[in-house]
């Protein structure tokens, strides 16, 4: 009866089965045509934004447009008090007739000075006195002459005028307010708005990866695919976007590197100062998709599981491209098609380790099996 005994003993423990608490969820690597998407938090800015200050001190005082229209290059916008600008011109004016009466009348006396000392009358000295007066206004002409030119000009900037076609922004000063060239804030702002650049930045290991991949940063530039805009209401943009620019400077309190795309902005839909995300696409054939949660990091470098035969698993090096959707990983070395790998619980496996593979289905079967006892107050063993 003891031999007995000890033999269904050793039976039992042969086939019984591997722990719950050794389950872990496998996938089986599999080869897709896919486009990835990494998403870039974005800031929209127009084309040319321009700051439109007064050159002359005065009043406003008229508005000749509204926040938010559409001005075309040399559009009127503001007028600034002109009374004190009007009456420089005249003053500019009367000072050029009064100088210019004086030169008729000294060049009278240079040639009565100049007939005197022909005959002997007077000396040299004195007909060179007349001859240096007589340039003498001629040099003040000249003065009030760019006198007159710098008062039309005053007069004319109290007319300030869009210096490119766009949409005028905020505009803090109205009519009544006192405003010169020394004011900090600007009347208003001018975006140029036809093109749009988004600006996104990348890390400097993903701009590493990106270039080191494509041999360079021009022919990166080149190769990127066209960029899709996602706008603050969660809504695609129309139009699809090109990167133009890669700046040349890694921000050291960021360690990332400000890139420019470039939209059509047809409609006039965006406008600067909006907000986005900027997404970059990545087209594979034969892509190897794994989660993000497969992977597991040592110094830099990324490993997942592999399960073998015996349902034992090995630790594996991958290899990623630098875009991703924060999701998955696309995989260019460490695994193939065919490979089983754990896909939850990484944190808790040590190379080597024998696991009971189960499917991710059977995985959320079970979770929801266990949240459901919770709800009914049940502990997990009951049934």
């Amino acid at each position: 009866m003891l031999s007995a005994a000890l033999i269904l003993s050793g039976c039992s423990k042969k086939n019984a089965m591997p722990s719950a608490g050794n389950d872990y969820a496998v996938m089986t690597v599999k080869t897709s045509e896919t486009e990835l998407n990494t998403s870039y938090p974005a800031i929209i800015k127009g084309q040319q934004d321009i700051e439109i200050r007064s050159k002359v001190s005065g009043h406003i005082t008229r508005l000749l447009v509204d926040e938010g229209a559409f001005v075309r290059a040399g559009q009127p916008l503001f007028e600034i008090d002109r009374t004190q600008y009007q009456a420089a011109v005249k003053a500019a004016e009367a000072q050029i007739n009064v100088t210019k009466s004086s030169i008729a009348t000294q060049e009278l006396t240079v040639a009565n000075k100049k007939m005197l000392h022909e005959k002997g009358i007077i000396s040299k000295y004195d007909y060179d006195m007349a001859v240096n007066s007589l340039e003498g206004l001629k040099a003040q002409l000249a003065a009030a002459q760019a006198q007159l030119t710098n008062a039309k000009d005053q007069l004319r900037f109290c007319t300030i005028s869009s210096p490119s076609e766009g949409v005028v922004g905020e505009i803090p000063f109205r009519v009544g307010s006192l405003v010169s060239a020394s004011t900090t804030q600007p009347l208003t702002t001018v975006s140029n708005i036809s093109k749009m650049y988004v600006y996104f930045s990348m890390t400097e290991k993903q701009l590493l990866g990106l270039t080191r991949e494509k041999g360079g940063i021009k022919e990166a530039i080149a190769q990127m695919p066209a960029v899709k805009l996602i706008l603050a209401d969660g809504k695609e943009f129309g139009q699809t976007g090109d990167i133009s620019a890669i700046s040349g400077v890694i921000d050291r309190n960021t360690g990332s590197v400000q890139m420019r795309a470039t939209f059509d902005n047809t409609g006039l839909l965006l406008r600067s100062g909006g907000t986005g995300s900027i997404l970059i696409p990545t087209h594979e054939k034969n892509a190897i998709l794994i989660p993000q949660k497969a992977t597991y990091e040592i110094q830099d470098k990324k490993f997942v599981y592999i399960v073998g035969a015996d349902n034992k698993i090995k630790n594996s090096e991958i290899t990623v491209l630098p875009q991703n959707d924060g999701k998955d990983y696309l995989v260019t070395s460490g695994v193939k098609a065919g490979d089983r790998i754990v896909i939850e619980g990484v944190s808790k496996l040590k190379n080597g380790m024998e696991i009971t593979p189960i499917s991710p289905e059977k995985v959320a079967e079970k979770q929801a099996k266990a949240r459901q006892h919770m709800k009914d107050g049940k502990l997990p063993n009951e049934e």
